[in-house]
């Protein structure tokens, strides 16, 4: 991470924190944020730095993501073999366990030594989930919740936008739009989780090409590592095709649903923060 990225993030979690304070204070149950950014805009990231400045306030806190609770391998072998072959990609609306997630979130605030909370993790470099004995724990109710994802906040497409392909992936390997219908439709499942948010923060990109940039830069750098399913070029440019058409309809109806709206430009600097 760049220095000026670190200093960014401190001082972008500390006044999201001002600004939350007091509601988070007066809550009589944990408070939940969701985080919401597309892939490469640097939400992780920003989600620990706000738990170590909520937890420096005397707030417990936790973050949830999106990515913990991705359908396992095999269960998304499955779907592709009863649904739409695509759907081996985790990703989508429709290849996470929602269900889980919300029993997660309905349990934490009575979480204590006698009845701890587990939650799933997802091992990228495996493309599955750790074994449950390796889930994290929590044993005491937290203050606030951070569950960041790509796209939380999304609702579906209409109909009529679905009709034509937006790139070669959707015309090659999804040409009767079978599988975006599908995928439209799983959203509609995701929208209680959507309402149990207190508040909604989205980072936004500037653009679709600038998304792909970000991600591409996070690839390079596994690939430097030599970390297991790092993707070349070209695989990484198929597996970004499955996200372009919620991704960009997210970029263009997310900031209006937002409680709170982080600009950024091209080089992820903070240009702009508005509140609803």
């Amino acid at each position: 991470m760049k220095p000026h990225a670190d200093t960014q993030n401190e001082a972008l979690a500390g006044h999201l924190l001002d600004h939350y304070a007091g509601r988070i204070a007066r809550s009589r149950r944990p408070y939940v944020l969701g985080l919401s950014g597309l892939q490469g805009s640097g939400k992780s990231t920003l989600a620990r730095v706000m738990k170590a400045q909520a937890q420096a306030r005397g707030w417990a806190t936790e973050v949830l993501s999106l990515d913990d609770f991705y359908y396992a391998r095999s269960e998304r072998e499955a779907l592709a073999q009863q649904v739409h072959p695509l759907l081996r990609t985790r990703g989508v609306p429709g290849t996470h366990e929602i269900e889980l997630l919300m029993s997660v979130l309905a349990a934490l605030p009575h979480a204590s030594d006698k009845l701890p909370v587990t939650h799933p993790r997802f091992d990228k470099g495996r493309d599955t989930r750790f074994s449950p004995s390796r889930w994290p724990r929590i044993k005491h109710a937290p203050k606030l919740v951070i569950v960041e994802g790509w796209a939380l906040g999304i609702r579906p497409q209409a109909q009529s936008a679905l009709v034509a392909p937006i790139n070669d992936l959707e015309r090659r390997e999804d040409a009767d739009g079978s599988w975006r219908r599908w995928v439209n439709k799983q959203l509609r499942s995701y929208q209680p989780l959507w309402r149990k948010f207190d508040a909604l923060i989205v980072l936004q990109a500037p653009n679709w090409d600038i998304v792909r940039r970000w991600r591409g830069q996070q690839e390079q750098e596994l690939l430097a590592r030599h970390a297991p399913l790092a993707m070349d070029a070209e695989a990484m440019d198929r597996f970004l095709s499955h996200f372009e058409r919620l991704s960009r309809h997210a970029l263009a109806t997310l900031p209006a649903l937002a409680d709170s709206c982080v600009e950024y430009d091209d080089d992820r600097h903070v240009t702009g923060l508005s509140h609803d």
